[in-house]
């Protein structure tokens, strides 16, 4: 029960910061930021996985460019 409630606020944190470095608007709400912060950590997980489960900064760092890419896709495929 804490690991979701840890990745749900933890996505919001990485969704938020995501949509604040996008250039440009991105609208949306707190639900869809909530999954945009996760998805990016997923992302980034997968791009950068080297077995490390520990908190680092490198890896936040890599979540909210990992979010920004899901924005930048999805603006590409025509969703946001």
């Amino acid at each position: 029960m804490i690991n979701i409630i840890s990745a749900i606020i933890s996505g919001l944190i990485i969704g938020v910061l995501a949509r604040f470095f996008y250039p440009g608007s991105v609208n949306m709400g707190w639900i869809a930021t909530i999954l945009l912060g996760i998805g990016g950590s997923l992302v980034a997980g997968l791009v950068t996985s080297r077995g490390a489960g520990d908190f680092n900064r490198a890896g936040c760092l890599a979540s909210i460019i990992g979010a920004i890419v899901l924005i930048f896709v999805g603006r590409l495929l025509g969703v946001g």
